[in-house]
């Protein structure tokens, strides 16, 4: 059966038209179905030129029309039964998304997301086997700088040395190195410092995975110096350091399980104490 599509368009000459028409305006219609302008009017910004507004509405328009009339032949060729199905699917998903934003609301008002220190590591030990390494971990730092700077061997040796002194004069000299991290007490990967050193090969990545290693690696723009302070290997249990913001996320999870089944037994409690809610035998 042919259907007609009668398709109301107004071309003008300004993008601004779209702010100007009535709310009810009609742009098309498909059988008993209509597209007004408010429901295409955001469509297009102000700096999109005349040609491209009109072919974003067109396409739009074209789009709606498609959609309405396989939902219209839907209609006239599902059988009752499997439109009544559809249409509690549909209720379905309008009343969980009602539910799941006003428990979010609820849950977001009254939730504490504060871990402390001693709540992670009460979870980390009782857990401890869970959090396995799958991949290597490093403490280290590194320069890269020129070997033919001036002041080489003075840099060379508070690196090295590294003490509070040392740290503060390198911090204020980096401006002479191509790059560098100084922050020898967290843990990275292995594959990040692969990734941002490039000297390091498939042939010397190993000397990363000793403790206590100085490394001193040249290129063509100068030399690394790397010092490994710790090292952790696949599946080694992960330094509770690494893991904590895991376990933070697990536990506000937690508690916001907490928080939503407190929640439905309140509302059900409340409703019967106040008549809103009753079941008949």
């Amino acid at each position: 059966m042919r259907f007609r599509i009668i398709i109301i368009f107004v071309l003008v000459t300004s993008c601004h038209f779209f702010k100007k028409v009535d709310d009810r305006k009609v742009v098309a219609r498909v059988n008993d179905s209509y597209l007004y302008f408010d429901d295409i009017k955001d469509l297009v910004s102000e700096d999109t030129s005349k040609e491209d507004s009109i072919l974003l509405v067109q396409n739009f328009i074209n789009k709606w029309a498609t959609q309405q009339l396989f939902v219209d032949g839907a209609m006239r060729n599902l059988s009752e039964e499997k439109q009544e199905a559809f249409d509690k699917l549909v209720v379905q998903y309008k009343n969980d998304l009602y539910t799941k934003a006003y428990i979010e609301a609820l849950v977001k008002r009254s939730i504490d997301t504060v871990v402390t220190t001693q709540e992670a590591e009460k979870y980390y030990d009782l857990n401890k086997d869970v959090f396995k390494l799958n991949e290597d971990l490093l403490k280290f730092r590194y320069i890269h700088v020129k070997e033919n700077i001036i002041n080489y061997k003075d840099i060379e040796q508070k690196f090295k040395r590294f003490n509070l002194k040392d740290r503060e004069e390198l911090d204020s000299l980096s401006i002479q190195f191509k790059s560098y991290s100084l922050k020898d007490s967290i843990w990275v990967k292995a594959s990040q410092v692969v990734a941002k050193i490039s000297v390091i090969t498939p042939e010397n990545r190993n000397e990363l995975l000793k403790k206590s290693n100085f490394i001193q690696l040249k290129d063509s723009l100068g030399v690394y110096l790397m010092q490994i302070n710790d090292v952790l290997l696949r599946n080694d249990t992960a330094p509770l350091e690494y893991v904590k913001p895991t376990i933070d996320q697990i536990v506000i999870n937690k508690r916001k399980l907490e928080i939503i089944r407190e929640l439905e037994k309140d509302i059900t409690k409340d409703a019967i104490k106040n008549k809103q809610f009753e079941i008949y035998n």
